[in-house]
C-alpha cells in the first residue's frame, strides 16, 4: 500500500532519525533537561504553582512609633519605640524575635561567625585589642533600658547574639496584635575605621561628623509560611528579611543638623529656614535641581556648630524599614518627577558634603529621577512620595533613602571612572527600592534574589542613561573570568549568603548576567518583559520565595526554563561550546530522489509483546472500557492487521511515497548547480547548555545568521551537529558572535574555510527553496532549519 506524506515531513522524520543515531542518546545525560521537580517546594494555599500568591497568602505586620535623640558629643543613640505587631498568620505565637543589629559590633553579643585568619605583615590596634582573651566588652552594642508591654509591664526576654527573643505573657492568636515598648540606647560605631553599614564618619579637617543611622533600632523578624521565624544571626554580611508597616518617627538632633529620612518629613517649617523652606516648594516644581541648603550654607554650619536642638518629624507608610542621615555638612538639592505610570509626583533629592559638590550637583539627583523612572517601566510603578540619595562613601540601601560614594579632588576635579562608578552606585542603590524594599525578598536567606534582580535592572537602567556606559555587571562577557575559575571556588547561586566565597561574582554578576541572557538570548525582551513586571507585579508587597521567581517567569513566558534555572543558578558548570569539525558537501543533482521514499516490510504487528502487569490487569478489570474508534478501525491499516483483518504478502515491499517522486529537472539543476552544503559539529566541553548562535561570513563579504534554542542538546548534553545550504561560498562561521553566552574559551569558536579544518564528502540531498533569514541578510537556509528556528 502507499501513504502520501509533505516532503517536509519525510526528510524532518529521515533527520531526526539519522540524528538520534549519531548522538546516540544511550550515552547521554546529565539531566540538564529534566524538571526542577522536587527541589523546588510543593505549591499550596500559600504559594501556587504558576509562582503567584495563592488563595490562603498571609503575611504578619509592625507599626512603629519611635523618637531618637542623637547625641553628637558622646556619639550616642538613645531611642524608645512603640511597636504594634499584628499577627496574620494562621498560627499561635508565644513568643516574638526582633532584630538587635547593632550587637554585630559588639565583642561579646556579635554573631561569631569566625574565618580562618593569618599573620599580617603589620597590625593596627583594633587587631591587637583582639587578641585579648577573652574579649573584652568594647561597649558598642544594644543596651536595653526597658521591654515592657503597652501598660509598662516588664516583658521577658532573651538576648542571643544579634536577636531577641521575647516571651509572651499569653498566646497572640490569629488576628490579634501586640503592642509593646522598647527602651535602648547604643554607642554609635566609627564605620571608617570598624566597617558596618552604619554608624559616623569624621572629617578632621573641619571636625564634623556624617550620621548614617541604619539598623538603628529593634526590628521585627519575619514570621512566614515558608521560614516561621527568620532569626537567622546578622554576621555582617547576609542583610535583612523584614516586615512591612507604617512608621512615625521623631528625630531630635543638633539644630544646624539637616536630616535626611524614609518617608516624609512632616514639619519642614519649623526646622528650616523661610529661605529653604521656598527653595524646597520650588524645587518640587522644577524639572532640574535645586539647592535647598546651598553650599555656601553648608559651608558656614561647618564652622559654627550649634549647641541648640531640633526635632524633624517623619511619617512612612508601607516600608519595611526606616533609615537617616544627618549632619551639619549637607548640601541639599531636589527636584520633582513624575511616574508616568501612575503618575505619582516623587520628590528626588540629594544630600552630599562639599567633598562630592563637583560630582552631586550635577548627576545625583538626575540619576534618582532617572532611575526611579525606568525601574517604574520593567517593573511596577514607583508607590513612594520621595527617593534621595547620600552621599557618605559608601553603598547601602534602604526604603526611600540610600548611600553612596563619589567624592572629587580636593580641587572639585574627578576621573571618568569616579563619575562612572557613583553613577552607577546611585542607580544601584536607589534601585533597591524596588528589589527588595518593595519586592521584598528574604536577604538573609538569598541574597540574589535582592543583589542580583537589582544589579540586572540596574543595568537596563545605565543602558538608558548612556548606550556606551561602562557596565561591569550585566553584560555576558564580563562574568566569564569568574566561571573560569576553578571549581573548588565556586558556588551555585542557590548558596546561602554566609557561605559564598566569591561573593560580588555569585550574588550580584553572575545571577544579572543570566537575566540578561534570558531576556536577550532565551526568550526575547518581549517574553522576558512582560514575566519580569509580571513578577513583580504579583510580589511588590510581599514576601517572594526563589520557588516564586523561577514559577512566574516560566508561567507568565510559556517558556520552559527548568534547564536554566538548574544549570544556572543550582550549577557551577562553565559556558564552552567549540566548533569541532565542519563537513563540505556537494550535492548530486542526478540521483534520483530516494530521500522521499521509505521502504519496509510488514513480519509482524508493532504493538508491545510483552504483557506488563498493568496491561493485564487493566484487562482483568471489568470497570475499564477501552477505546475504540471506529473511523481508524477502516482506516488504519496496523489496526486491522493486529487484529488479524489484514494479510500483507511479506514477499513484496511496501513504500511509503509522496507526490513529488520524480527527479530534478535540467530547471532545478540549473538553479541548485552552486549550492554546497555544510555540517558543522558542536561540543559542549564547559558542560552548561546554551543557545547556539552562528555568524556566517561568505566570500562576497555578507553575513548570514542563525540560532538555534539551547533545546537542541536534549537528546545529547555532549555532541550536536547542524547542516546548512548555501548558494555562495562559504569563507568562515564564527560562534556566539556577540559573546553573548558568557563562553569562557572563544578561541574554539571560529572556523575558516581555508581547507585546514573541514573535511569533504559526497553526499545526496532533495533541495528546497531558500529564504532570507534575521536581519535581511542576503545570505540563505534551508526550509527545515527556518522552521525550526520559528
Amino acid at each position: 500500500m502507499k501513504l502520501k506524506v509533505t516532503v517536509l515531513s519525510v526528510f524532518t522524520f529521515i533527520g531526526a532519525t539519522a540524528q538520534n543515531i549519531q548522538n546516540n542518546p544511550g550515552s547521554n545525560h546529565g539531566n540538564k533537561f529534566e524538571q526542577l521537580g522536587t527541589i523546588l517546594p510543593t505549591p499550596n494555599i500559600y504559594r501556587t504553582a504558576s509562582g503567584s500568591p495563592g488563595q490562603g497568602y498571609w503575611q504578619n505586620r509592625a507599626d512603629y512609633s519611635i523618637s531618637a535623640y542623637l547625641d553628637e558629643d558622646k556619639r550616642n543613640l538613645k531611642g524608645s519605640e512603640t511597636i504594634t505587631y499584628y499577627n496574620n498568620s494562621p498560627d499561635d505565637l508565644d513568643y516574638i524575635w526582633l532584630q538587635l543589629d547593632e550587637n554585630e559590633a559588639s565583642s561579646i553579643n556579635k554573631a561569631n561567625y569566625g574565618a580562618s585568619t593569618t599573620l599580617p605583615k603589620t597590625s593596627n590596634d583594633q587587631q591587637l585589642k583582639a587578641t585579648e582573651l577573652p574579649e573584652k566588652d568594647n561597649g558598642y552594642g544594644v543596651h536595653l533600658e526597658k521591654v515592657t508591654d503597652a501598660s509598662g509591664n516588664p516583658l521577658l526576654y532573651t538576648v542571643n547574639k544579634t536577636m531577641m527573643r521575647i516571651d509572651l505573657p499569653k498566646v497572640l492568636k490569629k488576628g490579634e496584635k501586640l503592642i509593646f515598648k522598647v527602651d535602648w540606647n547604643y554607642n554609635i560605631t566609627n564605620r571608617i575605621k570598624m566597617g558596618g553599614r552604619g554608624g559616623y564618619e569624621n572629617f578632621p579637617e573641619d571636625g564634623n561628623d556624617l550620621y548614617t543611622m541604619t539598623q538603628w533600632y529593634p526590628r521585627m523578624c519575619v514570621y512566614s509560611d515558608f521560614h516561621g521565624w527568620q532569626n537567622h544571626q546578622f554576621t555582617g554580611r547576609g542583610e535583612f528579611a523584614l516586615v512591612f508597616g507604617n512608621f512615625k518617627v521623631s528625630l531630635n538632633v543638633p539644630s544646624d543638623h539637616v536630616v535626611g529620612g524614609t518617608g516624609e518629613c512632616k514639619n519642614y517649617d519649623q526646622v528650616l529656614s523661610s529661605d529653604q523652606l521656598a527653595r524646597y516648594k520650588k524645587a518640587q516644581g522644577s524639572t532640574e535641581p535645586i539647592e535647598i541648603v546651598t553650599l555656601d550654607e553648608a559651608k558656614k554650619a561647618e564652622k559654627n556648630k550649634s549647641k541648640q536642638r531640633k526635632t524633624w518629624l517623619f511619617e512612612a507608610n508601607d516600608v519595611r524599614d526606616f533609615a537617616w542621615t544627618s549632619s551639619r555638612k549637607f548640601v541639599w538639592d531636589g527636584m520633582g518627577v513624575t511616574i508616568p505610570e501612575n503618575n505619582n509626583k516623587v520628590m528626588a533629592m540629594s544630600f552630599y558634603g562639599k567633598e562630592a559638590y563637583g560630582l552631586y550637583r550635577k548627576f545625583s539627583t538626575r540619576a534618582v529621577a532617572h532611575t526611579i523612572k525606568t525601574y517604574s517601566e520593567f517593573t511596577i510603578p514607583y508607590p513612594y512620595p520621595v527617593a534621595q540619595s547620600v552621599e557618605a562613601a559608601n553603598g547601602m540601601e534602604y526604603p526611600m533613602i540610600c548611600f553612596n560614594f563619589g567624592r572629587t579632588e580636593k580641587d572639585g576635579t574627578y576621573s571618568e571612572g569616579v563619575k562612572n562608578g557613583m553613577i552607577g552606585v546611585v542607580i544601584h542603590e536607589v534601585g533597591h527600592n524596588f528589589f527588595p524594599m518593595i519586592i521584598n525578598s528574604d536577604e538573609r536567606q538569598w541574597t540574589w534574589m535582592d543583589e542580583g534582580l537589582n544589579t540586572f535592572t540596574e543595568y537596563l537602567t545605565e543602558e538608558r542613561w548612556d548606550n556606551k556606559f561602562p557596565s561591569k555587571r550585566g553584560p555576558a562577557w564580563t562574568i566569564v573570568d569568574y566561571m573560569k575559575l576553578p571549581k573548588d571556588q565556586l558556588e551555585p547561586i542557590m548558596s546561602n549568603s554566609e557561605n559564598i566565597v566569591q561573593f560580588g561574582p555569585n550574588a550580584y554578576s553572575k545571577p544579572a548576567t543570566g537575566l540578561n541572557i534570558l531576556r536577550e538570548t532565551i526568550m526575547g525582551r518581549e517574553l522576558f518583559d512582560k514575566a519580569y513586571k509580571t513578577y513583580a507585579k504579583r510580589w511588590a508587597f510581599k514576601h517572594p520565595e526563589p520557588a516564586d521567581f523561577f514559577r512566574t517567569m516560566e508561567d507568565a513566558s510559556g517558556e520552559d526554563l527548568d534547564w536554566f534555572w538548574r544549570g544556572w543558578f543550582y550549577g557551577i558548570d562553565p559556558v564552552d561550546i567549540a566548533i569541532d569539525k565542519v563537513t563540505i558537501g556537494t550535492p548530486d543533482l542526478d540521483a534520483s530522489p530516494t530521500g522521499n521514499e521509505v521502504k519496509y516490510k510488514v513480519d509482524k504487528a508493532l504493538v508491545n509483546d510483552f504483557e506488563d502487569i498493568s496491561k493485564i490487569r487493566n484487562k482483568e478489570d471489568k470497570n475499564i472500557t477501552f477505546y475504540v474508534d471506529k473511523d481508524k478501525e477502516a482506516q488504519d491499516f496496523y489496526y486491522r492487521y493486529d487484529r488479524g483483518q489484514e494479510k500483507v504478502d511479506n514477499t513484496k515491499e511496501h513504500s511509503l511515497i509522496n507526490d513529488n517522486n520524480t527527479t530534478l529537472d535540467k530547471k532545478d539543476k540549473e538553479k541548485f548547480k552552486n549550492i554546497q552544503g555544510y555540517q558543522i559539529d558542536f561540543v559542549n566541553k564547559g558542560g552548561l547548555v546554551m543557545p547556539i548562535i552562528l555568524e556566517f561570513t561568505f566570500e562576497d563579504g555578507t553575513k548570514l545568521y542563525d540560532k538555534s534554542s539551547a533545546q537542541i542538546w536534549r537528546l545529547n548534553e555532549q555532541k550536536v551537529s547542524k547542516t546548512y545550504y548555501f548558494e555562495k561560498k562559504l569563507k568562515s562561521i564564527q560562534l556566539d558572535p556577540m559573546r553573548e553566552t558568557a563562553d569562557i574559551d572563544t578561541s574554539n569558536n571560529f572556523w575558516s574555510n581555508d581547507g585546514s579544518n573541514a573535511q569533504t564528502s559526497k553526499f545526496q540531498v532533495f533541495k528546497q527553496k531558500h529564504e532570507n533569514i534575521r536581519g535581511g541578510a542576503s545570505g540563505k537556509v534551508n526550509p527545515m532549519q527556518a522552521a525550526e528556528k520559528k
